[in-house]
This record gives C-alpha cells, structure tokens and sequence, in this order.
C-alpha cells in the first residue's frame, strides 16, 4: 500500500520542482554582469557594473602602452578597448534610465574641452595604437579637419545680425534707396506702354498656324523652282 503513495509523492516533488524551475528567472544573481544592459533593473548594480568596465577599460589602457608589442596585439588589444567603451556607453544610457548620473552627456562634453582628437568616425587609438603604420596619418588629418570645424563654429558664434542684413533698414539709407528706384522702374513701365500703345495692335498681332503654313509652302515652291530653273 505504501508504494502507491511514494511514487505519488514522488512524482509531486519532480511536478514542484519543474514548475520552480520554470518559475525561475533568466537572470538571478545579482553578482554576475548581464550581456544585456537592458537586462539590469537595479541602479546600484548597474553602476558596480560600469565600474567593473572602466577596470577592465584602464588595465587595457596599461597594456597598450607597451611598444613592444607585436603590431597584432596591440590592434587586439585597441579593438577590445573599443568594444569595452561602447559597452561602457550602454551601461552609462541604463543608469541614465534608472534615474542615475547622465554620464555619457558629461564624457562627451569632457571630451570636447580637452579636445581630444586620437579618434575616427567614432574608432579610438590608445597608447602604441597610435604609431601603427597608417594611424599618424589618420589622425592628423582628423585633427586638422575638427581644427576647421571649430574655427567655423567660432566664426559663427562672433556673427552680427548685421551680417545677415537684418538692421540695414534701420538707418533709413537702404529704404531711400529702394524709393528711388521703384519710381524709375515705374517710369520705364509707363514710357513702354506708351510706345506700346503708338504701334497700334500690329505691334502685338502674331500670324495664325494656318498663314504660317502658306508662307512655308510658298518659299519651298520658290526653292524647288530655283533648283531647277524654272
């Protein structure tokens, strides 16, 4: 009788433990960095986690200073840097989310003032990376084009609205000016219609398709007649 009723409860503990299971979330230890920024719902976690990545960010940092190096690793070693750094971005944009520090606006806007020009089109060059064949190049031509764009950007801040014109009427000369010159146009346009008015309605009149055509024929019967002396 006693056999029944264990496989019962047998079965029982393996139904219980199947449905905790499945009960379970994706991610339950709070210790281990999700691959997913997305996937972290606590701000304190999400900022050990950023911390963890700026470790990891600084110890490549430290290993790339080495020139030493062989060209493949040092390239390795960059690209794994910018793979932690946009990393690192994800993980600014989830604290932002959260209702933490908006550290991406502030590196970004540290970056500007320093200046920092060892990038492009978003790519960057860390230690020995730097003196790779090639990069010098690149990035002196990267800093050369975001010289120009400052420069613009200056010139642009230090304009007038006097530049675009918009006070020239405020001194009265501009309106003068334009007085003049629409009473001479007026002039010109009722000296015309007058001349207009002296040619009579010939001056205007426009042959119709059909005496066009006449006059066609009759210079091709002219030609025709010429061609063969007639």
């Amino acid at each position: 009788m006693a056999r029944p009723a264990e496989k019962a409860r047998s079965m029982l503990n393996k139904w219980v433990a199947l449905r905790e299971k499945g009960n379970t979330p994706a991610f339950n230890n709070r210790n281990k960095r999700p691959h997913l920024a997305s996937s972290c719902e606590h701000l304190a976690d999400a900022e050990r986690f950023r911390g963890q990545i700026i470790r990891e960010i600084s110890n490549g940092i430290e290993k790339i200073q080495n020139p030493a190096l062989p060209e493949n690793e040092i390239r390795d070693l960059n690209d794994e840097i910018n793979r932690k750094m946009r990393e690192k971005w994800h993980w600014n944009k989830r604290i932002r989310e959260l209702g933490g520090i908006d550290y991406n606006a502030t590196e970004k806007q540290r970056q500007i003032e320093e200046g920092d020009t060892q990038q492009h089109q978003g790519y960057r060059y860390f230690g020995a990376a730097k003196d790779l064949p090639g990069v010098k190049e690149l990035l002196a031509k990267e800093e050369e084009r975001l010289q120009k764009k400052s420069i613009q950007r200056d010139t642009h801040k230090h304009l007038t609205p006097d530049y675009y014109g918009w006070r020239d009427e405020e001194d009265g000369v501009l309106l003068e000016l334009e007085g003049l010159e629409t009473k001479r146009m007026d002039q010109v346009y009722k000296k015309r219609k007058l001349e207009s008015a002296d040619l009579g309605d010939d001056y205007l009149a426009v042959p119709s398709q059909e005496t066009m055509g006449k006059a066609l024929l009759e210079q091709k019967k002219k030609a025709m007649m010429a061609k063969f002396g007639l």
